[in-house]
């Protein structure tokens, strides 16, 4: 199984203890723990600070599935989060994948950290899964809200911990052995 896994910081694997964009290790970080727990061959597409892109990603040949992990950094800069589930709607239209080959995931809700000091920042975080579960459904695609997952944050209010990414990991394959 080839996955392409494409999303922010919490892709990338991010430590926000670093200053200089530094990661967690492998066995820190969602998806080489996904690569590692399954065999599969697992690619990170993660960048630090990326919001949801005009434009679909080059998908390499073979992917069986696309694991899309987006939206924070659009509530931080701003976004509501309808304006967010719009912003994901166009990409995902422009994705030439089956649509039983992508997987949305709505980011765990933020939490008031060094990042976070606004409560409505964090009602938008919440409200952002039943967009994406309503945009899901409508296009026919997979869905999974990663806030019923038990995922620490950081300091931060923004990004996972190192029992985080295993708190995701272990979501996220919970969710594909069905």
């Amino acid at each position: 199984m080839r996955v392409f896994c494409f999303g922010d910081s919490n892709t990338y694997g991010f430590d926000p203890r670093s200053y200089l964009g530094g990661r967690y290790d492998g066995e820190h970080r969602w998806v080489d723990l996904l690569a590692s727990r399954t065999g599969w061959e697992v690619l990170n597409e993660g960048e630090n600070g990326r919001t949801i892109p005009r434009t679909a990603p080059s998908l390499p040949p073979g992917i069986d599935l696309l694991i899309l992990l987006l939206g924070t950094n659009d509530l931080l800069q701003g976004s509501t989060p309808q304006e967010t589930a719009a912003r994901m709607e166009r990409l995902l239209l422009q994705i030439p994948l089956n649509r039983k080959k992508i997987l949305l995931i709505a980011p765990p809700p933020m939490a008031r950290g060094a990042w976070v000091s606004d409560d409505s920042l964090i009602e938008d975080s919440r409200a952002l899964a039943e967009e994406y579960r309503l945009l899901a459904k409508r296009l026919g695609i997979r869905f999974a809200d990663a806030g019923r997952w038990e995922v620490s944050l950081a300091f931060d209010g923004v990004h996972f911990t190192p029992q985080g990414h295993c708190a995701f990991a272990a979501g996220l394959l919970a969710l594909l052995e069905k």
